[in-house]
């Protein structure tokens, strides 16, 4: 096997691995034993999950944490430089994508070393994908302000720009404040603005579903409250 950095996507709920991730990455991930992951219990679980015969007890597992210095990232890819596979594993989708990782693969390209990304869902893209709003011209802004008017007046200058620009701008915000961030965006936003909610996609409970904000206010929603859910907004 190709000495690497993999990029290992997981599920985004509890989805049967086989609907969502490739027999490659089956067989890049059984050839790996050093992992660079955001949380050791869950990145063993997923392993498990891929192969239930998989080597755990022979592997070497770096936590990333949220806030790790670049100086231990470096440390954690020396089996990379030694020519051996290693693989990131965030908590949900892909890693390096609203999701840490980010700064071990800006040290790996910085030396020089290979970057393989590995196929697998990425809820930011199959939602706009799903939304209707248009994917020529996208941005993923994150997490908002959580303050009221802060939040509303970030919320006016995206929508300006989806307006003036054409842009699909994209959001998200913590599943037990989805319900604060909804009311929020039918209080700052123009009643033609159209708005999709895409949530706990690939999962059972999936809901994906685009209005405009004058519709949305005559529309029940699901219970998001512990839903991972993407906002997406244009004209």
């Amino acid at each position: 096997m190709k000495s690497a950095l993999y990029l290992i996507p997981v599920t985004l709920g509890e989805t049967p691995i086989e609907q969502v991730l490739p027999a490659y990455n089956h067989e890049v991930i059984m050839g790996i034993r050093h992992f660079i992951v955001e949380d050791i219990r869950s990145a063993r679980r997923f392993l498990r999950k891929t192969d239930r015969e998989f080597p755990i007890d022979d592997c070497t597992f770096y936590e990333m944490g949220k806030h790790a210095d670049e100086k231990l990232f470096s440390q954690n890819l020396q089996p990379l430089r030694e020519g051996k596979p290693v693989g990131v594993i965030s908590e949900a989708g892909c890693p390096a994508v609203a999701d840490p990782g980010a700064d071990i693969v800006a040290i790996a390209q910085r030396e020089g070393l290979r970057v393989v990304p590995l196929v697998g869902p990425n809820s930011m893209i199959m939602a706009v994908m799903s939304s209707g709003l248009g994917g020529q011209s996208f941005a993923f802004n994150g997490y908002l302000p959580v303050d009221p008017a802060d939040r509303a007046k970030r919320l006016k200058a995206l929508e300006t720009r989806a307006w003036t620009e054409g842009q699909t701008q994209l959001f998200i915000e913590t599943p037990y404040r989805n319900q604060k961030m909804f009311q929020a965006l039918l209080s700052a936003l123009r009643p033609q603005t159209r708005l999709c909610i895409a949530a706990g996609i690939t999962t059972k409970d999936e809901y994906i579903r685009t209005l405009r904000i004058s519709e949305w206010k005559n529309t029940q929603l699901p219970d998001l409250s512990k839903m991972p859910a993407i906002f997406l907004i244009n004209k």
